[in-house]
């Protein structure tokens, strides 16, 4: 019977105080054991601060090195988007390290207008599809929820992963959204989002769930708390739904244009 057990992680960011960040992240994550994927939220070692010179350096630093590390301790993959140097910008990366310290990336592929996003970061062009014991993984960073044509699942995928820093204005649309790219792609997804203020004034309430092919939660978090929370996804299940209801053989053939 194929598994997969993934540990969400919702919590306050402090801004932009990386050693906080990594320090109060290593302490809820001590007692997490016998897990094979650990998520964290949007750039969870500064905050959403994507106008400010905090970037990372590529394929290294102190943040890298913090989820390799807990990589090896768990024995598991952890995810989660950081802001790094990339050309003239930086981008928005996120990370997938693997246990034996390999890693692997996804660069943000729509930049949130709104904040101007586009001005200080580097759109990726390149959709990706990571693997957990044959187990398939798509990865999304916040705002790649809105567009379905992205995400839509060419029979590629098991799992959707969505981290970000949704803002508690937005939450319905947060909430819908995971639901609806569920029913419509016939995957589990999984979104992590942060809680508290960032340093702009922003207030965020969570909402960090994980909902069936159905579109069914199986967990959301408290809103406004920090939350750890490991749930088992069966992929037996999704393969009888799939071969009983296959909707994706209907599907219409696209390409997308870089």
């Amino acid at each position: 019977m194929p598994t997969i057990n993934i540990t969400t992680v919702q919590f306050d960011i402090n801004w932009l105080d990386k050693q906080k960040n990594l320090n109060a992240l290593s302490q809820l994550l001590d007692k997490v054991n016998n897990t094979d994927l650990i998520v964290l939220p949007e750039t969870f070692s500064t905050g959403f601060a994507v106008n400010l010179d905090i970037g990372e350096p590529e394929q290294s630093g102190v943040v890298l090195e913090w989820m390799k590390n807990i990589a090896s301790k768990k024995n598991a993959v952890v995810a989660g988007s950081v802001l790094v140097n990339s050309q003239a910008k930086k981008a928005n990366r996120f990370y997938w390290v693997w246990p034996h310290g390999d890693v692997a990336y996804y660069d943000k592929r729509h930049l949130f207008r709104l904040s101007n996003e586009g001005e200080h970061v580097i759109a990726g062009d390149t959709r990706h599809v990571f693997s957990i014991n044959d187990i398939k993984i798509l990865p999304l960073v916040c705002y790649d929820l809105r567009f379905p044509v992205w995400a839509r699942n060419r029979n590629d995928y098991d799992i959707m992963i969505n981290v970000a820093n949704w803002p508690a204005a937005r939450r319905t649309i947060w909430d819908t959204l995971l639901k609806a790219r569920a029913i419509e792609n016939q995957s589990y997804v999984v979104g992590v989002n942060r809680i508290g203020d960032d340093g702009n004034g922003t207030p965020h309430n969570g909402g960090t769930a994980v909902y069936d092919f159905n579109g069914e939660p199986l967990f959301q978090a408290p809103d406004n708390q920090a939350s750890v929370h490991s749930l088992t996804l069966n992929l037996d299940e999704l393969s009888t739904f799939k071969d009983k209801f296959p909707i994706y053989l209907d599907a219409d053939e696209f390409d997308i244009h870089q």
